[in-house]
């Protein structure tokens, strides 16, 4: 059955999708090593959860690939089955792209490891992998490998996005330490890539996401990173446009070793935090310092001349930070994302960022700005797909709650900041903090990389198979041409 690029998944249904018959499910099981879940299994709804629990789909198949082979054997399924099929990794995404109505899933979680070569720094990391792991495994050479800020976040999502965390500006983007990947391609081949084989594919995968095949193992060149200091420094709201002026300039001219990413929240009531400021409404930045240690007060002196209510900054393991969000923000909670990329903060926008924070609709709640300069901005926004290269931050504002009986809110308040900020922002999002929203979106993210991503799409996955992602849309080729 030919797949029609164009055609949208089906948003509704579940269950065995019609003409799926039940002898060729059995031949599926039969080939795989993993185990196949169906909607009459007892832990099916297990097995259909995301992080995003806002998100509620029912696959017909959910394949648990257990290696390459599954895989190989789950992708030639759905496309010969005319099935919907969607590649499910940490399953962070926010959006819930790594689950389908109706469709198959291919659940890489199973597929877990991480092989660190101290000689030459390199790190092979299969597809289901999560950055917890990586960092453990590499902690141990006194290396890491550029991620984001939350460790539970399956290393497959975040790399194709693009990966943007704490040491963006010191050794850039996730991508930028990406040397090759394994993958699994909607034809069935099974292809390396890298810069000397398939150089077209390994550009579009380094920020194109996952439409162009499934990733079953990255290798990485890891850096040197151990012992660093970091943590938040916090300030009380009402001092939030004062602190966010002195931020704009003060990253920009930092050292790259240095990051901080800026932060609307609601203290936690918890250790480390004192009693005093529990539940306060709050503003803040993280650092993540990876420089000399005998350079750090004085680098550090005009964070202090700001006066920050909360000094958090400390010596750590690179893991530690990296793993400090995980307990605040498990599986299972309600999340309503929306993000663009900003090249400036005027004192208009700020104002405006200052009025959403004082609204921040629920304790977990929160806006980040994420640096993207530095080591970041050292390649060329046309050398891998991730295009906005000379953007100054990536913005991120997030509702998120426990309960669904806040969705609502957290949606509304999420998406009026969002509309009150979006005309001071450079177009386009970090697309792993997207939801569905719409083809126009997703070229404005791309911009003049778009038109090379459906000629590498055309060329990889005519028919567009890997569609459940911020989709690349074949057959758009001449139009964008001409």
């Amino acid at each position: 059955m030919p797949l029609d690029p164009q055609r949208e998944p089906a948003r509704t249904g579940g269950g065995q999708p019609p003409g799926l018959l039940p002898d060729r499910v059995e031949q599926l099981r039969a080939r795989l090593r993993g185990r196949l879940v169906r909607p009459d299994d007892a832990d099916y709804e297990e097995h259909c959860r995301v992080y995003n629990a806002m998100i509620h789909k029912r696959p017909a198949l959910i394949a648990r690939c257990a290696d390459v082979a599954d895989v190989l054997a789950a992708v030639a399924f759905a496309r010969e089955q005319g099935l919907l099929l969607a590649v499910r990794g940490g399953g962070h995404n926010g959006g819930g792209l790594g689950t389908c109505d109706g469709g198959l899933v291919a659940d890489l979680s199973p597929m877990r490891g991480v092989r660190v070569d101290p000689a030459s720094g390199t790190v092979r990391v299969a597809g289901g992998s999560v950055w917890g792991e990586v960092d453990h495994a590499t902690h141990a050479f006194g290396l890491a490998v550029p991620s984001g800020i939350i460790s539970t976040t399956g290393v497959g999502g975040l790399t194709l996005g693009g990966g943007i965390g704490h040491l963006t500006r010191r050794f850039g983007l996730t991508i930028d330490s990406l040397l090759a990947v394994d993958m699994v391609l909607a034809d069935g081949r099974f292809v390396t890539a890298n810069a000397e084989q398939h150089p077209d594919l390994f550009w579009a995968v380094r920020g194109g996401g996952g439409n162009f095949g499934v990733v079953t193992s990255f290798l990485f060149q890891a850096h040197p990173v151990d012992t660093i200091l970091g943590g938040p420094t916090l300030w009380p709201l009402e001092r939030a446009a004062e602190v966010m002026k002195w931020y704009r300039e003060f990253i920009p001219a930092a050292p790259e070793t240095l990051n901080g990413f800026f932060a609307f929240l609601t203290v936690p009531p918890a250790p480390p935090f004192p009693p005093h400021l529990h539940l306060q409404k709050m503003c803040a930045v993280v650092w993540c310092y990876t420089g000399d240690p005998e350079q750090a007060d004085a680098l550090f002196a005009p964070v202090r001349a700001m006066a920050p209510a909360l000094d958090g900054v400390q010596a750590m393991p690179f893991p530690m930070l990296q793993s400090a969000f995980d307990a605040l923000y498990p599986p299972g909670h309600q999340w309503y994302w929306r993000a663009d990329f900003v090249r400036e903060l005027s004192d208009e926008a700020i104002g405006r960022h200052v009025t959403f924070a004082q609204r921040l609709p629920t304790m977990q709640s929160t806006m980040h700005l994420y640096p993207i300069d530095g080591a970041a901005r050292r390649v060329a926004p046309g050398d891998t797909a991730f295009s906005f290269r000379d953007a100054r931050w990536s913005e991120v504002i997030v509702g998120v709650d426990p309960s669904p009986a806040r969705a609502a809110d957290i949606t509304t308040w999420t998406k009026e900041y969002w509309e009150a900020l979006h005309p001071y922002s450079a177009g386009g999002a970090y697309v792993n903090f997207m939801m569905e929203e719409g083809q126009e979106r997703v070229q404005a993210t791309y911009r003049d990389n778009y038109a090379r991503l459906v000629e590498v799409k055309e060329r990889y996955d005519p028919s567009n198979l890997f569609r459940v992602n911020q989709n690349i849309r074949p057959g758009e080729g001449a139009t964008l041409r001409h």
